[in-house]
Parts: C-alpha cells; sequence; structure tokens
C-alpha cells in the first residue's frame, strides 16, 4: 500500500468512528466537539476534511440521518410520530414535521398515509468550472505581519478598508520596503459558523519591525510545509475552490494536514482587476 492509500483509509477509518457515534446517539443532542475529538483530525481542519469524506457537511449528514431515519420508522412501524421525534433527536413533533416537510416536501403524518410518494430532498448545485492545477509544496519561514482583524459575513466584510488601514500605518511607521505581501487568513468554515462569527485577519506581510496600533496588531505568521494551489478567478468561487482542494486533492495526495489555519496570498489589487483575472495563492498547512 502506496502512502496515499494509506493516508486515505486512515482518513476512512477516522470517519467511520465519527458516522459510528452518530448513528447511536441519533436520540440525544450530538456535540460536533465530540465529533472532532473522536476523529483526531486539527480542529482547524475537521469540518472540511469530514465534508470531503462525506460529500456534505458533518450537520447536515446528521440532520439528514436523523430525518431518513425517521422516514424508515413512519414507513415501516405503526410508532406515534411523537414517539418517532423523541428517538431521533427532535424535542418536539412539531420541529420533526417542520424539518421533514422542509426537506421531503411533505409531512410525517402525510407520508404515513402516502406511503408510494418518492421522497427525495430537492437539491440545487450551481458548479463553476474552475482551472485549478497541482499545488507546488513549499516551505515557508516565519513571517513578521502587521494585521487588522474582522467578524462577519465575509462577503460583507470591509476589506479595502483594512488594507488601507494596513497601507497608512506603514506610512506612519516607514515601514515600505520592496517585497510587502498581502496574505488572508480566513479562520472558520462558512459552511459550519454561523455568518456573523466568521473570523479573518488581513495581513500584511512585512521586512521591518512595527508597533501595534490600535486596531493594527502584529504577530509571526507560522512557518512550515505548505501545499500552495494557484487560483484565478473572482473571490466569489473561492468555497468552491476549497471544496474540490479538500474533496479531491488531499484524500489522493498521500499528504497530511498540520494544525494551522488556511491563508490566502492576494497577487493582485481587487479594485484595480477585473475579477476574471484576481490571482490568489492558497496555502493548505501540510506535515
Amino acid at each position: 500500500m502506496n502512502q496515499s492509500e494509506h493516508n486515505k483509509t486512515l482518513y476512512y477509518q477516522k470517519l467511520n468512528r465519527v458516522i459510528e457515534y452518530v448513528h447511536n446517539h441519533l436520540d440525544e443532542k450530538i456535540e460536533i466537539k465530540t465529533l472532532a475529538e473522536l476523529s483526531h483530525f486539527s480542529p482547524f481542519h475537521f469540518h472540511r476534511i469530514i465534508k470531503a469524506l462525506l460529500g456534505e457537511p458533518i450537520g447536515a449528514y446528521i440532520t439528514r440521518t436523523r430525518l431518513e431515519t425517521a422516514a424508515k420508522m413512519i414507513r415501516y412501524s405503526e410508532l406515534p410520530i411523537e414517539e418517532i421525534a423523541y428517538s431521533v433527536g427532535y424535542e418536539t413533533p412539531s420541529s420533526l414535521t417542520k424539518a421533514f416537510k422542509q426537506h421531503f416536501g411533505i409531512t410525517p403524518s402525510d407520508y404515513r398515509k402516502t406511503k408510494t410518494f418518492n421522497i427525495k430532498p430537492l437539491q440545487t448545485m450551481e458548479i463553476t468550472s474552475l482551472n485549478i492545477k497541482k499545488p507546488k509544496l513549499i516551505t515557508l519561514e516565519e513571517q513578521f505581519c502587521i494585521y487588522v482583524s474582522m467578524k462577519g459575513p465575509y462577503n460583507k466584510m470591509d476589506y479595502p478598508g483594512a488594507w488601507e488601514t494596513l497601507w497608512n500605518e506603514v506610512k506612519s511607521q516607514k515601514l515600505f520596503t520592496a517585497g510587502i505581501q498581502h496574505f488572508g487568513q480566513p479562520f472558520d468554515d462558512p459552511h459550519v459558523t454561523d455568518e456573523a462569527n466568521l473570523r479573518y485577519d488581513a495581513c500584511l506581510v512585512i521586512h521591518k519591525d512595527a508597533k501595534p496600533n490600535g486596531k493594527v496588531g502584529t504577530k509571526m505568521l507560522k512557518g512550515g510545509k505548505f501545499a500552495v494551489f494557484l487560483y484565478q478567478g473572482s473571490y466569489k468561487n473561492l468555497s468552491q475552490v476549497y471544496d474540490h482542494i479538500f474533496n479531491n486533492w488531499l484524500l489522493e495526495s498521500g499528504e497530511e494536514l498540520r494544525d494551522e489555519s488556511v491563508r490566502e496570498r492576494y497577487l493582485n489589487n481587487a479594485e484595480k482587476t477585473e475579477e476574471s483575472k484576481l490571482k490568489t495563492e492558497i496555502y493548505i498547512p501540510i506535515k
């Protein structure tokens, strides 16, 4: 067995522990923290790895499993719907009814009366063609930066304002040198974390000492080994870029992730560049 096959086997063994726990605890509140601990995946990458292996976010998997289990019980047993609701983790029958209709397009009671109804959730998926080549494997030294932290929906953050604040600090502290780089650190997966709690640091890698000032902080970006993907296109598609990396590349690469956040390097100015020509390097931390 080569390294790639070995790593993939380990990933699926860890996934199996998570899935077994979910199926054995449908009648309880399932804590994502517990699943992450069971998997032994890095907390930074747990959600994306599980999504790559399952083909859907872990929260969606738990919900779907509960609803499909309820559907089977409705179809093949005479148990009251109220009892079924409790047995698959819903606190009230009305909560099950609402979720069931949302997912399948029919209420539990109507489904019991019409068991020939074909219950398949309606799903639509818009897929954008992405031209992503194999990554470069590089090793970075630590990088000193000034940064601004932001919180909220990724598509509503004031990125131009953050970069302007950072460049004003470069001017005021006389930090300008050749080779300043724009990096972003998106810490959270928008498929999992509530929009209001998404965290992002806009970072300028600089080559002079700097002092924190107001909302501008200083820190070291950790060094180490990275797989670096070059993506050209709109930032709106970055979610699909990450899906490609974790769904396709990671499982076939033989690489293992380090317990470190991903980062993005922006190679051109979004204010002066067409969306289709924007270039972004995606840094995936590997061992």
